[in-house]
């Protein structure tokens, strides 16, 4: 378990079930309410899985695909740069499009992180095409505009039209005339995004709905700790973006750069340093964690926000979601001057860290490596005759229990929220919840959901600072700091109490509680006595409290 399971996968249970991919001018209910086109795009191909298949198997198509569509990418994008050198070096880059598809980054955005070798393919091929070939430029521009299909205009879109914009301003100095071609595909690219996306933009730029996204807090921190951040990117890599590349791609590369620019400098070719591949790809690299670290410093993103007030609250940090593709495409020039030394010995070297690389990340603990973590679960299973302590996908959705408890209890569309679980479990079993975890709803909603919690806050500072300055997971608190929402086989509290304004709750339609805690204070709140429900199926002893 981890986030992106208690996010997209019940949201995506709740379309589907409620038959709401499609529809126009309809709330989905979460959060009391939402609108449906706060949610996913129906034009996307991670998301259509969800419509065709049902939710585990959509989810494991997914992990597949993000797999095969990177390696598939990957190796095209070096057969166009490598030409008639590609079957020399067929080996690492067939090992290096293995790393690069399988690295466990957040799972409903993974098609979007490797496909990216895809659009650079397209802009290559378009930006060399002769002149004349009508039909091939037209493919290309066709293929150029349907690229959304697979990418996520948050995550990676604004930032390649981006790098687009920078490079129609290069190739026009370097080439000495204007690149049309390239600017043609910026707005072809772009219009396809819209068209693709047309619910985000709808939301981003037509909606007059003030969203939480407006009191947003950045972490404000020092220049020192910019760097630091920085640093700490450089060589880790934050959680959604997790690449494995510290264990084996960083040493590689890093020495790889030494020998190299070494070796002009010996052999007194000094100016071919600028023009290395490897020096320009780190040189994007450390400016994406540069522009990562500079996100969390004050002066930097209110400039920004001042100069383009239409984008406040927009994660532009997110520059680093290109690093995967850079340390692997990194990895393999390295690689590949090892293989042009000539000694059979340097090649065998080669492939064995590229076969390294790749065991690194299938079995290295990354938050979304959900490949070793089944692994792990598994064998820990069988080794020790007991479960581990976090939860898999069926206990953590727990749909036998749920089936029951809605039965007994006569469950028919009323208003839900959920304690000591995440709002997600309810959300996927069909329940209806004016909590849940959302990246932009309305800011109102979010000040109704502060008097619900209000006791709550008021003795947990931690989670105050949690809700009032970010306030995308909205939950009932504990009044003591203790996580009420993770995903695991038991849970520990202790306080017991439930720290809730009982009447802002009623004022939101609120008719059950669904907790895994009894509460100790419940006659004090005016709850009567609950319903206590399990299964065998499920871990979880689930206590239905009616208001």
């Amino acid at each position: 378990m981890h986030d992106n399971l208690d996010l997209f996968m019940a949201h995506y249970k709740v379309l589907t079930d409620r038959g709401l991919w499609f529809k126009h001018g309809v709330d989905a209910p979460i959060l009391h309410g939402v609108s449906r086109d706060l949610f996913g795009s129906e034009f996307s191909l991670y998301n259509a899985l969800y419509y065709i298949f049902p939710g585990i198997w959509a989810y494991l198509l997914g992990y597949a695909l993000k797999i095969a569509i990177g390696m598939v990418s990957f190796i095209l994008l070096s057969k166009e740069g490598l030409k008639e050198r590609y079957e020399k070096v067929k080996a690492p880059v067939m090992l290096c499009a293995c790393a690069f598809g399988m690295v466990p980054v957040f799972p409903t955005y993974g098609i979007a992180f490797t496909s990216v070798p895809f659009i650079i393919l397209l802009l290559k091929r378009l930006y060399n095409a002769e002149k004349g070939n009508n039909k091939r430029l037209l493919l290309l521009y066709l293929g150029i505009f349907c690229y959304p299909f697979l990418s996520y205009f948050a995550y990676h879109g604004f930032f390649i039209l981006g790098y687009m914009a920078l490079a129609v301003i290069i190739l026009w100095i370097k080439d000495k005339k204007f690149p049309g071609r390239i600017f043609a595909a910026l707005i072809t690219l772009a219009l396809g995004y819209v068209c693709f996306e047309y619910r985000l933009f709808k939301e981003m730029l037509f909606s007059s709905e003030v969203t939480i996204r407006t009191t947003m807090e950045h972490a404000a921190v020092s220049f020192g700790e910019v760097l630091k951040l920085s640093a700490d990117e450089f060589l880790v890599a934050s959680f959604h973006n997790q690449d494995s590349h510290t264990y084996v791609v960083l040493p590689l590369v890093l020495i790889g750069i030494v020998v190299i620019n070494a070796s002009y400098i010996k052999n007194r070719k000094a100016g071919e340093i600028k023009k290395e591949p490897l020096n320009l790809i780190m040189l994007w690299i450390i400016f994406n964690v540069i522009i990562y670290g500079l996100y969390q410093y004050e002066p930097f993103w209110k400039t920004f926000e001042t100069l383009v007030p239409q984008l406040k609250g927009f994660i532009f940090s997110r520059t680093v979601f290109f690093n995967p593709l850079l340390w692997y495409t990194a990895l393999l020039f390295v690689l590949i001057r090892m293989y042009g030394n000539g000694k059979k010995a340097l090649r065998y070297l080669a492939n064995t860290c590229a076969m390294i690389a790749v065991m690194v990340v299938m079995f290295a603990p990354q938050v979304y490596n959900d490949f070793y973590y089944t692994i792990y679960n598994q064998a820990y299973k069988i080794i020790k005759h007991k479960d581990t302590y976090y939860l898999n996908y069926n206990e953590f959705y727990s749909t036998e229990l749920f089936e029951k408890i809605k039965k007994d209890i006569g469950y028919n569309d009323e208003w839900s929220a959920a304690y000591g679980m995440h709002p997600a479990v309810l959300d996927y079993n069909g329940i209806a919840t004016v909590d849940g975890y959302l990246g932009m709803y309305s800011q109102e909603y979010k000040e109704e959901w502060e008097k619900v919690i209000a006791p709550a806050l008021a003795g947990s500072p931690y989670f105050e600072n949690y809700f009032m300055n970010w306030g995308a997971r909205v939950c009932l608190y504990s009044g003591s700091d203790e996580n009420t929402y993770a995903h695991t086989r038991t849970v520990r509290f202790d306080d017991h109490r439930l720290m809730a304004d009982i009447s802002e709750l009623k004022k939101l339609d609120c008719k059950f509680i669904f907790s895994r805690v009894k509460f100790t204070n419940e006659e004090e709140l005016g709850l009567a006595e609950p319903g206590v429900y399990e299964d065998e199926s499920s871990p979880y002893t689930i206590y239905v409290y009616e208001l």
